[in-house]
């Protein structure tokens, strides 16, 4: 199949007045949120070369044990063999394509549930029924292929892209920040998970995400707990880090009395997915933004607090957010989203500031810079 690509007046006409220089600049074309072509150009450029979420390692820590998963299309596996060493594959069968695993679990060999192919967890070919009939028949020469796979900040990752450099390189300074927020991160141990499917394309969430401009407005409670005074954002590379203080005192989001976190502290890591620590206890969150169409996003936000069950505390944090803040931003996004489809709106100013405040919009520029680089490499593709 032909790689999606993009003409250079095309490109150009997508980048329009985007700017380098966040204040002098316009955002990019909405047709790239609208338009179903984008979607496979992201899907090849973007997700297919970035590194992406798989798990806590404490969910791989057992030989065995493996979790399964879809990066935009393409089935992955990623376990940990006998030698304690982690591995990811393709997760399709040699003989006929068959996905091999499914969900997590723990398993001793990979067997094809449709012909009884067995592979080890190195990947080798172990059995093939009925092989012994076949001319010219090696075993040894048939592996499932590799995946890269990566434990960052006691997280694993994987990159379809066989000459990604590693995301601790890739990412510079990221993991000693999160760290040093997070330093419990590798005894926090997953407690819930919540979803939500979106009617807005998936940049369109990102861009909400980014920006703390539309907070005093749209998001009362959150505001009333943070002191949007010490809100600050900076951009680094592929990340952007979100950083402020809890106000002291009563908030109507939820009880922070006895928090032992006072830090709100948030990175976005590109291109779909974000890592957070909130006030409370100690706690890390994982959150990341799927395409499921042009103009739909399937949202996955995984929880890690000190014990699998919640305290009160914790719990009255996930209403918080499952029934008032997320219900906020998805009202917001798919808005911005509707108005994308008019004639009236293709492009907009974004309002940033020199000292960087949450209120600045400079991380959805920097967002979008990214995003130009990768459309960028597909109009390459029209010239080879």
């Amino acid at each position: 199949m032909p790689r999606a690509s993009l003409t250079p007046t095309e490109f150009d006409d997508l980048k329009g007045r985007y700017d380098s220089t966040a204040v002098r600049s316009h955002s990019i074309d909405t047709r790239c949120y609208v338009d179903p072509r984008f979607l496979q150009i992201e899907r090849e450029q973007v997700f297919h070369r970035s590194w992406q979420f798989v798990c806590h390692e404490e969910k791989l820590r057992a030989p065995g044990s493996y979790v399964a998963l879809d990066i935009e299309g393409q089935s992955v596996v990623a376990l940990r063999n006998r030698d304690g060493e982690l591995r990811a594959y393709y997760n399709v069968c040699k003989h006929r394509g068959h996905e091999l695993l499914f969900g997590e679990g723990q398993t001793k060999r990979i067997t094809c549930p449709y012909h009884a192919w067995t592979y080890d967890l190195d990947g080798a070919l172990v059995t093939a029924p009925r092989s012994e009939h076949i001319e010219n028949f090696e075993r040894r020469d048939i592996c499932l292929d590799p995946v890269q796979i990566e434990v960052f900040c006691h997280l694993v990752f994987v990159n379809l892209d066989p000459e990604a450099a590693p995301l601790a390189q890739q990412s510079g300074a990221l993991a000693s920040e999160v760290m040093s927020y997070a330093p419990d991160l590798a005894d926090l141990t997953f407690a819930t998970r919540l979803t939500y499917r979106i009617q807005a394309n998936w940049k369109s969430v990102v861009d909400n995400f980014l920006e703390c401009y539309h907070c005093p407005v749209a998001h009362k409670g959150f505001s009333s707990m943070i002191d949007m005074d010490t809100y600050h954002v900076e951009t680094h590379g592929i990340y952007s880090s979100h950083m402020a203080k809890a106000r002291s005192g009563a908030n109507s989001a939820y009880n922070i009395d006895n928090a032992t976190v006072t830090d709100h502290a948030v990175w976005f890591l590109w291109p779909n997915m974000t890592l957070m620590r909130y006030p409370g206890r100690g706690n890390f969150m994982v959150w990341r933004f799927y395409p499921v169409g042009p103009e739909e996003t399937w949202e996955e936000f995984d929880f890690f607090f000190e014990t699998a069950e919640p305290t009160d505390d914790e719990r009255e944090a996930l209403r918080f957010i499952d029934e008032v803040l997320q219900p906020e931003d998805i009202g917001l996004v798919e808005s911005v989203q509707r108005g994308m489809r008019t004639p009236a709106f293709n492009s907009g100013r974004y309002m940033v500031d020199i000292d960087g405040s949450g209120m600045s919009e400079h991380a959805v520029h920097h967002f979008h810079g990214l995003l130009l680089d990768a459309y960028k490499r597909a109009c390459e593709l029209e010239s080879v």
